[in-house]
C-alpha cells in the first residue's frame, strides 16, 4: 500500500480540482493551492502562455476564463505514477477542456498544489495524422485522373502562393521556421516559409567554419524524426545545415528559399497581412491571415558604431558574417567580445596562425561543456536519460514544469557544484585577468539565457587559450576608436589590427518588425525576449514569461518565434495549436495579454 499512497494524495487533490472546476466554483478550487502557488499553463486555459503566481493571480484567471474552457477529467496520466520526496509528491497529469486534450505536471506540498503545468496536447476533431490515423499514402483502386505523390506535391508548389493563398506566412526559414511549418503542415495549416538564402540551411553553414552546436544531440531533436542514434553529440553546423535542408524535404515543407521578405502590413478590416515577396526576380504579394517572425533572436545583428570605423583599412564584420580564419594567417586580430561566437572565432584564428586578441568589455559566465553535461543536463537530455527511459517529450515537460520565478532556485544549486568542481579551472582564468561572473544571482547559463540571451560561453577548449596567454586578453575596457590599423582602448592601448571582428551580439527581434513592417507596430509589440527580472540586460517589471515569444502580441496576428533547438522543437507545438485554432474558427479568448514596458 505504501507505493501506492503518492497515487493517492494526487488522484485526491485532482478529483477536489475536477469537482471544483466542474461546478463553477472559483473560490473552492482557489482553496486547493498553496498560497505561494504557481499555475503555468500552455494555451489550454488562457490561449496564451502564461504563469499566474499566487492565488489571487489564479482566481483573477479562472474568473474569466473557466465557463469557456470547460475543464473536465482530471487524471493522473495513463501509465504513469505518482512519486514522493522531500515532502513533495509530484505526477504526470492529463485533463480535457472543451475544445482540447491537455497534458501536464502537478507538484504537491502538505496537500496542496504548489506548482501546476497545463499544456495543450492537441485539439478535438483537429488531431494529428499520427500511428493508427497516419493517411494510406498508396490510393488503391482504378482512377483515370489519378495523380501520383509527386505530381501532387507540384501542384500544391504552383498554386500555393499564386491561385491560393496560404493561410499562415513564416518569414526566416531556419529551425525555428523549419519546426513550426512542420507542426502546421500535420495540422493541415497552409503555410509558406519564405528564406532569404539559397538552401534551408544556410543559416548555420554560412558561419564560421568552426561552429558547432554547444548542446548536446539529445536536448537539439526537431519535432516527428528525432537525430538517429549514432549522431555525434554536438553537430558541426554543415552537418546540421544539411539535417535542416533534408527535414524540408521528407516533411513536405513549402520552403521558399532565395526569396526576400520586402514589406508587410495588416489590413484590421480585411483580417490580413500583405506581405510582398520578391522569388526568382518577381515581386509576389501574399495575403496570409497570420504572419510569424521566425528570424531568431540571434538574428539581427548588434554593430556598434565607433569613431574611426570608416577609416579602418583592414576587414571588419559582424561575428555572424565572419568567414573562418583561412585568409588571416600571419596577421593580428581583434575580436571585440567575449561570449560564445568570440571564443570559438578566437580559437579557430588562434588554430590557423592568427595573432589574435580577445577585448572583454563585461564579464562573462564560463562554464565546462562537460561539467555542464554532467551535473546540469545528465537527468534529463543524455544517454543515461534515455536508458532510464526519460523520452525528449517528458524531458521538455519536466524543464517546462518548474516556473520562472522560482527556476533559479533549482539552478544556484548545479553551478555552485560545478564552480567547486571546477575550482582551478576558473582560477586560472581570473588569473589571466579575465572577468568572470555567474549570473546576477549566481544562477549560472540557463538563466542568463532565459534573460537576456548573452552572457555565457560554454567552454570547449578556447578559455584554456585564454588562461594560457595564447589567446591575448584585454579586459575591462571598451573601444575609444579605430585608425587606419589599429584598434585603440578605452584605457590607451593601441592594438594593431589586419581583422576586427565584432562578436557584439544582437538586437531584440522586434527589429525585424521595425524593418519589415513599421516602427510604429514594432513599438506597438515592444521588447521582445526576458523575464523583466531586473538583472542585468533583463529589465523589469517581472513579466513571468518570455516577452512576446511563441503567443499573441499586441499586434494582431503576428507572432514570433524561434530561440535555441529545444526551444523551436517544444514550443512550436503550443503556436501551432494557437494558429490551426484561429483557422478552423474556434473561440480563442487571450488572457493576459503581454503588455509593452520596454520598446525594444
Amino acid at each position: 500500500m505504501l507505493d501506492k499512497a503518492p497515487n493517492g494524495k494526487v488522484s485526491e487533490i485532482l478529483n477536489a480540482l475536477d469537482a471544483a472546476l466542474s461546478a463553477g466554483d472559483v473560490d473552492r478550487a482557489v482553496a486547493l493551492f498553496q498560497t505561494d502557488c504557481y499555475w503555468r499553463d500552455l494555451v489550454t486555459f488562457t490561449w496564451n502562455i502564461r504563469t499566474m503566481e499566487g492565488k489571487d493571480q489564479v482566481r483573477d484567471m479562472l474568473k474569466p476564463q473557466l465557463s469557456a474552457t470547460k475543464p473536465s477529467n482530471w487524471r493522473i496520466a495513463d501509465g504513469e505514477n505518482a512519486s514522493e520526496a522531500d515532502g513533495i509528491t509530484d505526477s504526470w497529469i492529463e485533463f480535457e477542456t472543451h475544445v482540447a486534450r491537455g497534458f501536464g505536471h502537478i507538484r504537491v506540498r502538505d496537500g496542496l498544489i504548489w506548482t501546476l503545468l497545463t499544456s495543450m496536447s492537441e485539439l478535438k476533431g483537429h488531431e494529428e495524422p499520427l500511428g493508427t490515423d497516419r493517411p494510406m499514402g498508396a490510393k488503391h483502386g482504378v482512377d483515370r485522373n489519378r495523380k501520383t505523390w509527386k505530381e501532387e506535391r507540384e501542384a500544391e508548389a504552383a498554386e500555393l502562393g499564386y491561385t491560393r493563398q496560404p493561410y499562415c506566412v513564416i518569414v526566416g526559414g531556419g529551425q525555428g521556421g523549419i519546426a513550426l511549418a512542420a507542426r502546421l503542415r500535420q495540422l493541415d495549416v497552409p503555410t509558406i516559409v519564405i528564406e532569404r538564402n539559397e538552401r534551408a540551411g544556410d543559416s548555420w553553414r554560412k558561419r564560421y567554419k568552426s561552429l558547432c552546436l554547444h548542446d548536446p544531440v539529445w536536448y537539439d531533436h526537431l519535432p516527428y524524426l528525432p537525430f538517429p542514434r549514432n549522431w555525434p553529440v554536438f553537430s558541426p553546423k554543415d552537418k546540421i545545415g544539411d539535417w535542416l535542408e533534408m527535414y524540408t524535404k521528407v516533411m513536405e515543407l513549402n520552403y521558399w528559399s532565395s526569396t526576400t521578405c520586402k514589406t508587410a502590413s495588416y489590413d484590421d478590416k480585411a483580417g490580413e497581412w500583405t506581405v510582398v515577396v520578391e522569388r526568382d526576380g518577381k515581386e509576389i504579394v501574399l495575403r496570409p491571415k497570420q504572419l510569424v517572425l521566425a528570424t531568431g533572436m540571434s538574428g539581427k545583428a548588434n554593430v556598434p558604431k565607433f569613431e574611426g570605423m570608416e577609416s579602418f583599412k583592414g576587414d571588419q564584420h559582424h561575428s555572424s558574417q565572419h568567414p573562418g580564419p583561412d585568409n588571416y594567417r600571419g596577421k593580428k586580430a581583434v575580436v571585440i567580445g567575449s561570449d560564445n561566437s568570440a571564443h570559438d572565432i578566437c580559437a579557430a584564428l588562434w588554430e590557423n596562425g592568427v595573432d589574435v586578441t580577445m577585448v572583454q568589455r563585461s564579464s562573462t559566465h564560463i562554464v565546462k561543456s562537460d561539467s555542464l553535461m554532467e551535473l546540469g543536463l545528465a537527468g534529463l537530455y543524455s544517454e543515461q536519460a534515455v536508458e532510464a527511459g526519460m523520452t525528449t517529450a517528458k524531458a521538455d515537460m519536466t524543464f517546462a514544469s518548474i516556473p520562472y520565478k522560482i527556476l533559479h532556485q533549482f539552478q544556484i544549486p548545479v553551478y555552485n557544484a560545478i564552480r567547486e568542481r571546477d575550482a582551478d579551472f576558473y582560477k586560472r582564468l581570473e588569473k589571466a585577468g579575465f572577468m568572470l561572473d555567474y549570473g546576477d544571482d549566481e544562477s549560472g547559463l540557463f538563466m542568463k539565457y532565459l534573460r537576456r540571451g548573452s552572457g555565457y560561453y560554454i567552454d570547449v577548449g578556447a578559455s584554456d587559450l585564454v588562461a594560457d596567454g595564447s589567446i591575448r586578453l584585454k579586459s575591462g575596457v571598451d573601444v575609444k576608436k579605430l585608425t587606419a590599423n589599429s584598434v585603440i582602448l578605452s584605457d590607451g592601448t593601441e592594438l594593431p589590427a589586419d581583422l576586427v571582428v565584432y562578436a557584439t551580439g544582437y538586437g531584440s527581434m522586434n527589429g525585424w518588425a521595425a524593418d519589415l513592417i513599421s516602427k510604429e507596430v514594432a513599438a506597438k509589440v515592444g521588447k521582445v525576449w526576458g523575464l523583466g527580472s531586473s538583472t542585468t540586460k533583463d529589465p523589469g517589471p517581472w513579466e513571468g514569461e518570455q516577452r512576446n515569444m511563441w503567443k499573441p502580441t499586441q499586434q494582431q496576428a503576428l507572432w514570433f518565434h524561434g530561440g535555441n533547438l529545444h526551444q523551436s522543437r517544444h514550443y512550436s507545438q503550443y503556436l501551432s495549436l494557437q494558429l490551426k485554432a484561429r483557422k478552423e474558427g474556434i473561440a480563442t479568448p487571450v488572457y493576459g495579454l503581454q503588455q509593452v514596458h520596454h520598446a525594444g
